[in-house]
């Protein structure tokens, strides 16, 4: 039968536009276009069955996709064709014609074979699509919405001002690392899975959970479900091992933001930008697990990048300097080692440790800043020694961010030579661990330096991960006993009085030296020694002073020291 070569030049042409312009998916104006192009190569009906495998193939189990169906069709006349893509899937292409027509001629055929040919091509390009799409928009690893999801799907919702209605989070698995030495990464991956599946399926649509990386996780919810998403990152328990239905319990610390319909949210930075600020307080403050979101945050996320951008020329100016607080024997109340403690002075004014402490501690400048500390320490007792003043041992700091640094103890070894200072007057104060991993880091480091005849001491004992263990199964020389454990004179309960003193008799029988910060009253000074404990630091005696200061105190250090209001009562303390 012939063909008009114009309306099907025509039609073929309008075909392919409309399918190039929308990547092979058929739409309304592509149904058009085919229709025109259907009718003119007596077409009634395409069909096409796609089988993802060959085994597939083979079981006759495919995917039957209808593009085009209009009119009665012969299934005695059709073309058939097999297309195999190197994915090792297969198309079979079913082309029908009218019932009741002559069969098609052979140039008929060969532009239903073009018309089928740029089918699979679309069709293909269309899959190669979905399938950039799912990586685009997918976590491979967990098989779930990734952060790339999180944003599509907030800008969604901002262009069709619906985002009032949402809140969102960013929470990061608490201590996973525990859970993955507990049960096995892989049991941990599950876990892992699960937890995320089962906040999933909690939220009602279109509430959704996407992976950022990692162990922190990223949701967008009704606001409806607020409560229903802190009562999940509270604590869940999780089955790993279905026989015995052995669980674990998750938990994570958040960060949230409920949008407010006051908020200009234009982008999904915006409401990322304000999780992540949010999280990011959550992780570093002491007593909670979850922050909301408010302005306050945002300005003190200012503070905080304007006091990081500092860093560098405070560092190169000298700006931060080593104050010295005096430790006190409480047998003859002389000096007898010292802490140092980190001040920094800006334009002529003192800026509170609180102020820049915790904003270094969240970067690498904490581990520069203690090295600077440990430098100068030494320089001072390189000096002392010079000048013939007997120094004391000093006390210095380092961060848990050290620990990681496999090599720690080299650095520490070659601060300390290049001042030539006698490792006797150099104690390392470490904090107590939070995880299990820390926890093993900390003991290579503590096993190192006591190698080499450098004393450690433990800070805050008591407030950490695992204290037991932490004295048990680690060499250290001295336990710092954290001032949360020295009881309040006047609002001390029974069991405070009981701890305080085992904890310093377990000390004193384990052969460590035992010393309480925080001593502030003469009350707590006398509760000391009635429990036989001989070193104490705090303002009772001294406040942080300056490195001259201090010098005039260590000329004379063996001078006995009592506070000057209570002088009268040295007598009754001895």
């Amino acid at each position: 039968m012939a063909i008009d070569i114009l309306a099907y030049n025509q039609a073929l042409e309008e075909f392919l536009v409309r399918m190039e312009k929308i990547n092979g998916i058929v739409n309304g104006d592509t149904h058009v276009a085919m229709d025109k192009l259907c009718r003119i190569l007596r077409i009634a009906r395409v069909e096409l069955v796609y089988y993802e495998n060959m085994q597939k193939e083979r079981m006759n189990s495919g995917k039957l996709v209808v593009f085009y169906s209009q009119g009665e069709f012969s299934r005695d006349r059709k073309l058939f064709v097999r297309e195999v893509t190197g994915a090792g899937s297969a198309a079979h292409y079913n082309i029908y014609q009218y019932t009741n027509e002559a069969p098609w001629s052979e140039e008929e055929l060969n532009k239903v074979r073009v018309f089928q040919k740029a089918l699979f091509t679309f069709n293909g390009r269309a899959s190669m699509m979905k399938q950039v799409d799912e990586r685009t928009y997918t976590d491979m690893q967990l098989g779930m919405p990734n952060i790339a999801q999180f944003m599509r799907f907030t800008s969604m919702m901002i262009a069709k001002g619906q985002i009032n209605d949402f809140g969102a989070v960013f929470f990061n698995l608490k201590r996973f690392s525990v859970v993955n030495d507990q049960i096995g990464r892989n049991l941990g991956t599950l876990v892992m899975k699960k937890y995320i599946a089962q906040l999933q399926k909690k939220l009602k649509k279109p509430g959704l959970v996407v992976r950022v990386g990692g162990d922190n996780f990223a949701a967008i919810f009704l606001k409806s479900d607020l409560e229903v998403v802190r009562r999940h990152l509270h604590g869940e328990g999780v089955i790993f091992n279905e026989v015995s239905k052995e669980r674990v319990l998750v938990c994570s610390v958040a960060g949230f933001y409920i949008v407010d319909e006051n908020d200009k949210i234009r982008t999904p930075e915006d409401i990322m930008d304000k999780i992540s600020i949010s999280m990011n307080v959550a992780k570093n403050s002491h007593g909670t697990d979850e922050i909301f979101f408010n302005e306050n945050l945002m300005h003190r996320q200012s503070e905080m990048k304007r006091i990081e951008s500092l860093f560098p020329d405070a560092m190169a100016n000298e700006e931060f300097k080593v104050y010295y607080q005096p430790k006190i024997s409480l047998e003859r109340y002389n000096l007898v080692g010292a802490e140092a403690l980190c001040r920094w002075e800006r334009d002529g004014k003192l800026v509170p440790p609180s102020d820049f402490i915790p904003v270094f501690e969240q970067s690498m400048n904490i581990c520069k800043l203690d090295f600077y500390m440990l430098a100068h320490v030494c320089a001072d007792i390189r000096r002392w020694l010079d000048e013939g003043v007997e120094p004391v041992k000093v006390s210095v700091n380092l961060s848990r961010r050290h620990l990681g640094d496999m090599d720690l103890l080299n650095h520490i070894l070659q601060i300390i030579d290049s001042y030539d200072v006698p490792y006797k007057y150099i104690e390392i104060e470490l904090t107590e661990t939070t995880t299990d991993v820390e926890f093993k880091d900390l003991k290579r480091v503590v096993y190192g330096l006591q190698e080499r005849g450098i004393s450690t001491s433990v800070d805050d004992f008591g407030i950490g991960y695992s204290s037991l263990n932490l004295i048990r199964e680690i060499p250290w020389n001295v336990l710092k006993i954290d001032k949360s454990f020295l009881p309040v004179i006047g609002q001390s309960r029974k069991n405070e009085m009981v701890m305080l003193k085992h904890v310093i008799a377990m000390a004193q029988d384990m052969g460590l030296e035992c010393i309480v910060e925080g001593v502030e009253t003469l009350e707590q000074v006398k509760l000391l020694k009635k429990n036989n404990c001989y070193l104490a630091q705090g303002f009772y005696f001294d406040r942080p002073m300056p490195v001259k200061q201090f010098e005039e105190r260590l000329k004379k250090k063996d001078e006995s020291f009592f506070p000057e209001e209570d002088l009268e009562l040295d007598g009754e303390l001895k």
